[in-house]
């Protein structure tokens, strides 16, 4: 008998921690749950403000290249619903995002999640949620109203979901990146805003990489829209090729470095 409790102990005891991790799990979930429903409240009180700044500027654009080009070839057609499509991306996932966020640290917003006994990486990832949901409703609307006003046909693949989470969330990144490291809300504002002006007609997201300077050239292989760009024109045209699978590669870097850099350098307050 005196041999037999040890081993009772050994069997209850595996058996006792899955239950703590589990229970450790539904937690964390229950937890990004919780963060995700505050972001989305925050979003449901100006839906409207959103859905119209994210698309009126790239519908606008779309609107002006459709009554400025004359007898365009089907792929000028899909580079400029592209182009609008990443330009609604930029509009909302890195200008607005970066400014949203910022003006919230330094207003002191984030006491409050810091008065929480909740994880970092939970709220990060809550950000990106958001940034991905105020992103999302802008893109598909452009892609479909360009195909109405063109009157051309995108080819679909399975392969586009994945280029399409990652393009956002390479952005949304990037935005959030900005808005967290960024020294003062004045900073954030001129820096969000040149990137808009740059990132939209100063790389190759609306025009071929061989139009523009080779200074301009070297300088748009460090923004993620140049690769959001390339990969939807592939998949559009011609399906899932190997050019899609170096920028889905680039993209999910882009996504991981931006997170890490977050998760580093994010400070719940602003030091008075």
């Amino acid at each position: 008998m005196g041999t037999e409790r040890p081993l009772v102990q050994e069997a209850v005891q595996p058996h006792g921690e899955r239950a703590a991790e589990a229970q450790h799990i539904r937690q964390k979930l229950n937890e990004i749950w919780i963060l995700f429903r505050i972001q989305f409240a925050e979003i449901r009180e100006s839906w409207i403000w959103i859905f119209f700044m994210a698309s009126m500027f790239p519908f606008s654009t779309l609107l002006f290249l459709k009554f400025y080009t004359v007898n365009p070839t089907p792929e000028a057609m899909i580079r400029i619903i592209v182009g609008n499509m990443v330009f609604a991306v930029i509009v909302m996932g890195i200008n607005a995002l970066a400014q949203e966020i910022s003006w919230q640290k330094h207003q002191g917003h984030f006491v409050y999640y810091a008065s929480l006994p909740i994880s970092k990486l939970n709220f990060v990832l809550a950000v990106f949620l958001r940034g991905f949901l105020t992103s999302f409703p802008s893109v598909v609307i452009i892609a479909a109203i360009g195909q109405l006003i063109y009157g051309i046909h995108f080819h679909y693949s399975f392969g586009l979901i994945p280029v399409f989470l990652l393009s956002m969330l390479a952005c949304v990144g990037i935005g959030t990146m900005i808005g967290f490291v960024s020294p003062n809300h004045q900073f954030t504002n001129l820096l969000a805003q040149t990137l808009l002006m740059v990132i939209s007609f100063l790389s190759p997201v609306m025009v071929t990489m061989e139009m523009l300077p080779k200074m301009l050239q070297w300088l748009s292989y460090l923004f993620p829209t140049t690769y959001v760009a390339n990969a939807f024109r592939d998949l559009f045209i011609h399906g899932w090729t190997h050019a899609v699978t170096v920028n889905t590669a680039v993209l999910s870097g882009y996504v991981i470095l931006s997170f890490l850099v977050i998760y580093r350098f994010v400070e719940w307050r602003v030091e008075r």
